[in-house]
């Protein structure tokens, strides 16, 4: 059943490229419908699933038998968690992008395009396949940026893709190194974790890898496309970029050179742990200089992903726990900060600047957005405990 969150995302991709351009507001529905039905997948899977099920296959065929690629989908707490937040945001991105009218149909094509490659990744174990949806989840971002994006669009959308395009790369070479060296033709990653590579390949695999990955969640000093992305996207984007996607690259650093070079990670935990640190640290000081909103959201998001890899490095069952933790709630809380931002704030005022707008007594003109920023902002202090 959980396959289908990622069927459904591209049936509804195919209809909509078959809907007239000018019915905006059948784009709008099928988009709705489509989240939500995924949505509803995501939950029921949540609530069948046993804890301490362990990883539970859901579809494994041969996909390219010569080189040992399967088309094989599973799921683990972890993967229904990031499921689970994927669905949330997806259709509360559609609902705060209603009023979207240049090019609806291929907005909303993009936007479910890019969420069934988020599913695609958080579900796949194979790692082939897993880099496919991978780069189906990149790539419809940078259109999502470029054609509906606001300040600096092009600018903001070419960095991304650069950085990912890079991050890729280095995950890529990874990934084929780990395959050639394992001589077993299978790009399996419940196999591959079985596997004793080398000591010495381990030390330089797991840094690519995980960097690879790792840039996409922010990793300082990596992090610089994360406020100029945020800043260019469009609110539905910009919920999907802080709360999902760079969720992607920390998944990726967990399920993936983790697992599979554990070596590697025990001699590079240290450095990495560090710069994690920095993140945290230099993410927060630069959030509290900005004058822009989402500039502060975006560095705020560096500082939180900073803690989710130092979390990650802590090499314990708390610290992996209290990363996903943080992975789920700061994807609900950036998600609904750009939300009000982005949509209630800036659609009324024009502005995100804090010099411009601290003398409209927002709480008075608009209590609701009020009230809900405190929310997110206590939850981002982790208040009330």
């Amino acid at each position: 059943m959980l396959a289908w969150t990622i069927y459904i995302s591209f049936i509804g991709v195919v209809l909509l490229m078959l809907l007239p351009r000018s019915n905006a507001q059948g784009a709008r529905v099928i988009a709705l419908v489509t989240a939500i039905v995924g949505l509803v997948l995501g939950l029921g899977a949540t609530w069948e699933y046993k804890i301490g099920s362990g990883i539970v296959t859901l579809v494994k065929v041969p996909w390219i038998p010569s080189l040992g690629i399967n088309y094989h989908l599973a799921a683990d707490g972890i993967s229904l968690t990031l499921v689970l937040l994927t669905g949330i945001a997806a259709v509360v991105g559609i609902l705060f992008s209603w009023n979207v009218e240049h090019r609806a149909k291929e907005f909303f094509a993009f936007y479910l395009a890019l969420i069934g490659g988020v599913y695609g990744v958080f579900i796949s174990f194979d790692l082939f396949l897993l880099f496919v949806f991978y780069e189906l989840a990149i790539i419809p971002k940078y259109f999502l940026i470029a054609i509906w994006g606001s300040t600096r669009k092009e600018y903001g959308a070419m960095k991304l893709a650069l950085y990912s395009f890079v991050g890729s790369a280095m995950v890529l070479i990874g990934l084929i190194a780990a395959y050639v060296v394992a001589g077993a033709k299978t790009f399996d990653l419940m196999e591959l974790a079985k596997f004793q590579f080398p000591e010495s390949f381990q030390h330089w695999a797991f840094p690519l890898v995980f960097v690879g990955f790792a840039i996409l969640a922010g990793l300082w000093p990596f992090h610089t496309w994360a406020p100029t992305g945020h800043v260019a996207a469009p609110t539905a984007a910009s919920m999907l970029l802080a709360g999902v996607v760079m969720k992607l690259g920390a998944y990726g650093c967990l399920r993936v050179a983790m697992t599979v070079f554990p070596l590697g990670l025990i001699a590079w935990r240290q450095p990495i742990a560090i710069l994690a640190v920095i993140g945290i640290v230099y993410g927060a000081m630069v959030a509290l200089v900005q004058k822009d909103f989402k500039f502060v959201i975006g560095y705020s998001s560096v500082s939180h992903m900073g803690f989710v890899l130092l979390g990650l490095m802590t090499l314990t069952t708390i610290g992996l726990s209290g990363a996903v933790l943080q992975m789920f709630s700061h994807g609900i809380i950036a998600g609904l900060l750009f939300a009000v931002v982005g949509r209630m704030v800036y659609d009324r005022t024009h502005s995100r600047d804090f010099t411009y707008l601290e003398g409209m007594q927002l709480n008075k003109v608009m209590p609701f957005a009020a009230f809900t920023f405190v929310v997110a902002g206590l939850a981002s202090m982790g208040m009330p405990g």
